[in-house]
């Protein structure tokens, strides 16, 4: 019995699509969505991950300038909830605001990287629009 030729020979790989972000500037925006979390760590190291990331690679890889841009602006926006948040903790309200800031900061930039991983361009909720 034969074998029919198909079945012997790997099917192609399959083309890029056109205008899809290739494989390494998928990485690097997932890069600058993940360096947020160097905040953790560093003081202002939310902001100065995806700064980073942004100036080097927003004029070789445009997937990352958008994503580098997006996750500047929302990190900044953050750390503007998280001081005014500080501020409202002498009336006690703050107490519950700064956690659920963390919280959510902290899903955002997890859903920022998983999308940006699949070549999808993420729109940060609630952000402000600062670098453009």
């Amino acid at each position: 019995m034969s074998v029919p030729p198909d079945s012997v020979n790997p099917p192609p790989p399959s083309e890029p699509v056109v205008g899809a972000p290739s494989a390494e500037e998928r990485q690097w925006a997932m890069f600058a969505h993940l360096s947020a979390l160097f905040g953790l760590v560093i003081p202002l190291g939310s902001i100065i991950g995806p700064l980073v990331i942004w100036l080097i690679k927003k004029d070789t890889m445009p997937f990352v300038n958008d994503q580098g841009k997006e996750a500047l602006n929302f990190n900044i926006t953050v750390a503007i909830a998280a001081i005014v948040c500080w501020i409202l903790v002498f009336v006690l309200i703050g107490f519950l605001l700064l956690p659920a800031v963390a919280i959510a900061w902290l899903v955002f930039v997890i859903i920022a990287t998983i999308k940006s991983n699949e070549g999808t361009t993420y729109r940060y909720p609630f952000t402000l629009r600062l670098v453009n």
